[in-house]
């Protein structure tokens, strides 16, 4: 009996073990589930991830075509391993953690509730022992004895039946644990056999010559970038056996080196505005030159936007009070434009001389190097004004230099026009266009400061215009503002198609993509350009002096139309103004020729009213052309009458 109780004592401490054992080696199979389940997600989601990056606005996208292949190709891999590791997490959940879980909840709950039975019979036992050990020795009850007695009996078969359970229990669970600890490695190796096996077979020799080109291609990104980054080595250590010095704003202020040969520019300038009648402020800005054109880009702007028109305009060195080494630009009709500040002599002086260069047009040459050389060496004091620092040195004859000058430079331009294609003949090479109906350079500027707009074209938010409410007749267009330019002639609607072709392509070219959306009224005065939200007429043009319009042969959207406009000069200028419409272009041609038509029969009264019978009333008895309207009888508008010229 004691040999027994010990070596229960013995089978109870191994079953206790085992089931510490047990539970911890299912914490562990468990996690590798887990593991293999988290796979699953992540490679699902890598294979998203990867789909994704074709989405992404990168704004430099350089080579990035064959990186969105390459990537394509990847997430279907992905995508096929992800079907793998989601048929591993089965089998191991299957063959793995199964098993473990059902044996620690079969055999070892078995085992722990056989032991509690054990106890109990052993306890009952134990208390009818107890009864029977009490029995007096005199006056024996035989009822009581033989109750206790059976009781004894009962007892002892109970415990009995119970330890045989439990030792069998105790016996076959030294088998079980064998086989529970077997049984899920197995499990666990046919699952990953089965899953590098269907890898191998689904990644064959087309997967390692894929991988061969994209080790290839990384290789060569690899070596691009060594060699990029030994240019920056290289840069670096010459900017380090640079003097500081050279750091300096003006360092070489005694002798510049100044290169006056220039015809594109660009650097930091300091911007004056006026604050008040006596009060000014500067703003440092980046500026730079584009074609004719004298750009700036604000700070954390994307792109710049047209600050002066530099085309046979003027500039020179001016003292400001509380500035050094400032220019100022001066407009071709003479008005006073911008102040500018450099940040040394040589960066004033240069800037001078390229803004010289390209009023002179030199860039529209086929070799504006060379002849900007040419020019500046026959004529240096014509494009080196006086400045505030130095004074040019006297000649015997300095106005004959400076004729000259100006005789060299108009032969030298005049050549390069001999050479110019057939739409020079209606738009002058490099004529700058202006791509916002208010763009001038203070107005640029308090756009992105956020300060009042002024209108371009004169108007106040205050004028009205009387006319329009007698006007005869009323027709609003919504249109979007896309450029104008100077032509040369009025005398085909060739130019409007022209302007239209460049005005597109110059969109194009510089990604511009931003409109000026304005409600345009046709009246039978004036063609008037109203801003939608202030309804602040932002431009008005006389029918009269509106001498060529025309819609797009194609694009049946785009209209435009060239204005005559007088000079002080007592001359004309000519523009042309394009335009994007939400509705058809030839409906608009068709209200401004029928506004030119009710102005040439005004004078005849029996002419104007058979004109007005063919246009419809509104309700307060205003002429309005519809916008269904047939353009003429036929319903298809010639050509001719939507561009004539003003005879």
């Amino acid at each position: 009996m004691l040999l027994t109780r010990s070596l229960l004592s013995v089978f109870e401490e191994d079953a206790g073990t085992l089931t510490d054992y047990t539970n911890q080696l299912l914490q562990a199979m468990q996690r590798v589930y887990g593991a293999q389940n988290e796979m699953c997600l992540a490679t699902q989601q890598l294979s998203k991830q990867l789909l994704a990056y074709e989405k992404q606005n990168f704004a430099l996208g350089k080579g990035d075509e064959e990186v969105i292949s390459t990537l394509h190709y990847f997430s279907k891999v992905v995508d096929e391993l992800n079907v793998l590791h989601t048929e591993l997490a089965k089998q191991l959940a299957d063959t793995m953690v199964l098993p473990i879980i059902q044996f620690r909840e079969k055999d070892l709950t078995e085992v722990s509730t056989l032991k509690d039975l054990f106890g109990l019979a052993s306890n009952e036992h134990d208390l009818s022992m107890a009864k029977y050990s009490r029995l007096p020795k005199k006056k024996e009850n035989e009822k009581v004895k033989t109750d206790v007695v059976k009781e004894v009996a009962a007892a002892r078969r109970k415990q009995h039946l119970s330890s045989l359970q439990y030792y069998c229990a105790l016996n076959a669970l030294q088998y079980r644990k064998r086989v529970a600890m077997m049984e899920p490695m197995i499990g666990f190796a046919h699952g990953q056999i089965n899953f590098f096996k269907k890898g191998a077979e689904m990644f064959s020799q087309s997967m390692d010559s894929f991988l061969s080109s994209v080790a290839d291609m990384v290789q060569s990104i690899q070596v691009e970038l060594e060699a990029e980054a030994e240019k920056m080595r290289v840069s670096q250590q010459e900017l380090l056996s640079v003097e500081e010095s050279v750091y300096a704003p003006d360092f070489d202020v005694a002798a510049p080196q100044i290169n006056r040969n220039l015809i594109q520019k660009a650097g930091y300038l300091n911007l004056r505005n006026k604050t008040g009648l006596v009060t000014t402020t500067w703003e440092r800005l980046y500026f730079f030159t584009q074609g004719g054109n004298l750009m700036c880009q604000p700070r954390g702007a994307v792109a710049g936007g047209l600050i002066q028109d530099l085309d046979n305009c003027s500039v020179m060195a001016v003292d400001c009070e509380d500035r050094r080494y400032c220019f100022q630009i001066t407009t071709p009709n003479g008005k006073s434009g911008i102040i500018l500040q450099a940040e040394s002599r040589k960066e004033n002086e240069e800037w001078i001389c390229a803004i010289n260069n390209i009023s002179r047009q030199i860039y529209l040459t086929d070799n504006p190097e060379a002849v900007a050389i040419k020019l500046n060496q026959t004529a240096l004091q014509a494009v080196t004004p006086i400045t505030s620092f130095g004074k040019k040195p006297e000649s015997s004859c300095p106005s004959q230099n400076l004729r000259n000058a100006e005789t060299e430079d108009d032969k030298i331009v005049s050549q390069a026009a001999v050479r110019a294609d057939d739409a020079d003949e209606l738009i002058a090479p490099g004529t700058p266009i202006q791509f916002d109906i208010v763009l001038p350079a203070t107005e640029f500027l308090d756009q992105n400061r956020g300060s009042r707009r002024i209108n371009p074209f004169g108007e106040t938010e205050d004028e009205t215009f009387p006319e329009a409410e007698d006007s005869l007749l009323q027709q609003m267009f919504v249109v979007r503002f896309l450029g104008s330019m100077a032509v040369k002639t009025d005398n085909t609607t060739e130019v409007i198609y022209e302007a239209m072709r460049q005005v597109l392509a110059a969109r194009a070219i510089h990604n511009i993509f931003r409109t000026t959306e304005s409600h345009l009224m046709v009246t039978s005065q004036t063609l008037r350009l109203i801003d939608p939200q202030t309804q602040v007429t932002r431009a008005n043009f006389e029918l009269t002096s509106i001498t060529q319009f025309a819609a797009h042969q194609e694009n049946k959207r785009l209209v435009g139309f060239v204005v005559r406009t007088p000079e002080s000069t007592g001359g004309q200028s000519l523009s042309t103004y394009v335009f994007e419409s939400n509705s058809e272009g030839e409906k608009i041609c068709y209200a401004i020729n029928l506004g030119k038509e009710i102005i040439a029969v005004q004078k005849d009264p029996e002419a104007l009213a058979q004109l007005m019978l063919s246009i419809p009333l509104t309700n307060d008895g205003k002429y309005v052309l519809l916008n269904d309207q047939p353009d003429d009888n036929d319903g298809s508008p010639s050509e001719n009458r939507g561009a004539e010229s003003e005879a």
